[in-house]
């Protein structure tokens, strides 16, 4: 049995109240500092997270919309109330003592992972990639760990560097998306993918990880295949069964519908990423319809993929993602 099984298996007995973690005096880099501020118990977790992405890390409402599977009025709306909040009640931007820093770390965790999704998978324009913001998250990322060395710390870490490691292989020298499948893993960064997977291998020994620290796991396992026909999908599958104990969000539904299909066939990955659809969970999430897309394109139903690439497309504002979606109705004749 991998680390990565084992970790599935423990999510069951993991304590919610695990030790409290070490602090540091300070936290000595301003960005981190103003994260922490903005993360301010008495907003609501959304809001947090909406205020210091738009404020502080400098995301566009839309690419906050996006990540937060919001439309971009709702988020722009809660960002007003969140600010007229911190002004009404008089809630201070500055650094909280040490002991106030582990109540802040969830929304600080989530705000560093979806600087750098942005920066990994840009949420519109020219380019696929912002290396700027997937390296200034990973900076973030290994200050917070300096700062609380906890488990999650280290997953979140782990989880950045693991993905980061495919850059160069992600696109064309044109700039065009190449799917996992795909990539030519010789140029996966080796020195990223040994930290990630070490770091992954401390948090589970930990005992007290969580849901990042299971992505981390999740792409551990894709890291270590050595080419596609070898990747553990029923691993894989396993270690999101285990992520939907924990956090059994659409997004992680969806991601463990494609790992089922890559398991056992197509068909029994549409038979879970249907519901999602039709509940309206999914419906305006571009991925959830190119995932369809795939799966009925592997099959040979060419007019229903076709439909699906289409509501896709018209979702995508990404330029790389218009592309590759076109040339995949291209080869089925759309």
């Amino acid at each position: 049995m991998t680390p990565w099984s084992e970790a599935a298996e423990q999510v069951d007995t993991i304590a919610d109240d695990g030790p409290a973690p070490d602090e540091r005096e300070a936290v000595e880099d301003d960005r981190l500092r103003l994260i922490f501020a903005c993360c301010h118990p008495s907003l609501s977790e959304e809001a947090c997270i909406a205020l210091t992405l738009r404020e502080v890390c400098g995301l566009t409402t839309e690419a906050i919309a996006h990540a937060c599977l919001r439309t971009p009025t709702t988020l722009a709306q809660r960002i007003v109330r969140a600010k007229a909040k911190i002004r009404d009640a008089g809630i201070p931007y500055q650094v909280p003592d040490k002991d106030e820093l582990p109540a802040r770390l969830k929304n600080v965790l989530r705000v560093i992972y979806l600087v750098f999704n942005e920066g990994y998978s840009a949420s519109s324009g020219v380019d696929l990639l912002k290396p700027d913001l997937s390296a200034e998250a990973i900076r973030l990322a290994r200050l917070l760990l300096e700062l609380l060395p906890e488990p999650e710390a280290q997953g979140l870490l782990a989880l950045l560097l693991l993905q980061d490691s495919r850059r160069s292989a992600r696109v064309t020298p044109e700039g065009d998306l190449i799917p996992l499948e795909e990539q030519d893993r010789s140029l996966w960064n080796r020195a990223s993918v040994d930290e990630g997977c070490d770091l992954v291998r401390q948090a589970l020994h930990s005992r007290g990880f969580g849901a990042y620290t299971l992505q981390a796991a999740i792409a551990a396992v894709h890291a270590e295949a050595r080419s596609p026909q070898e990747t553990n999908w029923a691993e894989i599958a396993g270690l999101y069964d285990a992520l939907l104990r924990l956090e059994p969000s659409p997004i992680v539904h969806l991601n463990r519908a494609v790992a089922v299909a890559m398991r056992g066939g197509p068909e029994a990955g549409l038979v879970l990423i249907a519901p999602l659809l039709d509940q309206g969970n999914l419906g305006h999430y571009r991925f959830a319809h190119a995932a369809k897309a795939d799966l009925l394109r592997r099959l040979g139903h060419f007019p229903e993929a076709k439909a699906s690439y289409e509501t896709a497309l018209a979702l995508t504002q990404q330029e790389p993602e218009q592309r590759f979606l076109k040339r995949r109705l291209a080869e089925i004749g759309g």
